[in-house]
């Protein structure tokens, strides 16, 4: 199976793997140490962002729009209010992971960031829709929270593809998921043939 488009997740978590506080706070994640760690230039390549709705009630309750003005999607299958916000494009959608990835293919999209532990999660186990994953772990032990990773019903297996340290002490793993379905390649189309101009030979 092949699709066009890419899924991906780029998230910090502390060293034994919480996303938030059981309060859902992320206070942990900004040491105030840390450099530049790629996200900007991550961010920079998603033309579309999918987000859940305990990640959107955390957005609203930082009374801040984090997503700017790339397209975003809420999955809920309660209405949202999203009349707050100005500058956003937000959307809701409803229904199973392959179903939305089909659906925002269709759209033409083809770089997706997939945000939120329970979003990563469902799109992580249905079929193994996510491609890539950045996790950035900031030095930290919370003790409890919310787990980026939930149970499993199987292995699945990733490629490692790089290791980058910081000097705020970040540590930050990227992996590709050897499960996921290929991206289908783009075409490259093939110019015609020129006719060469010269006399015939003569038989």
């Amino acid at each position: 199976m092949q699709r066009s488009i890419k899924l991906s997740v780029f998230c910090g978590v502390s060293v034994d793997g919480f996303l938030a506080r059981p309060d859902h706070k992320v206070d942990f994640l900004d040491t105030h140490e840390q450099e530049p760690h790629g996200y900007e230039e991550f961010y920079g390549s998603v033309d579309m962002v999918v987000i859940g709705r305990n990640t959107y009630q955390f957005v609203v309750s930082y009374g801040q729009w984090l997503y700017g003005k790339k397209p975003v999607v809420v999955l809920s299958s309660r209405p949202i209010d999203s009349s707050w916000i100005k500058n956003g494009v937000v959307e809701q959608m409803a229904g199973e992971p392959a179903r939305i990835v089909a659906e925002l293919e269709a759209r033409g999209y083809r770089h997706a960031y997939i945000d939120g532990g329970v979003t990563i999660q469902r799109f992580l186990v249905a079929a193994e829709l996510i491609d890539r994953m950045v996790i950035s772990y900031v030095p930290v032990l919370i003790g409890s929270g919310m787990p980026l990773f939930g149970p499993l019903p199987h292995d699945i297996q990733l490629r490692h593809v790089a290791t980058r340290t910081y000097r705020g002490g970040l540590v930050q793993n990227e992996y590709q998921v050897a499960g996921a379905p290929k991206l289908a390649k783009k075409q490259t189309p093939t110019p015609p043939a020129k006719k060469k101009k010269g006399v015939a030979k003569k038989r």
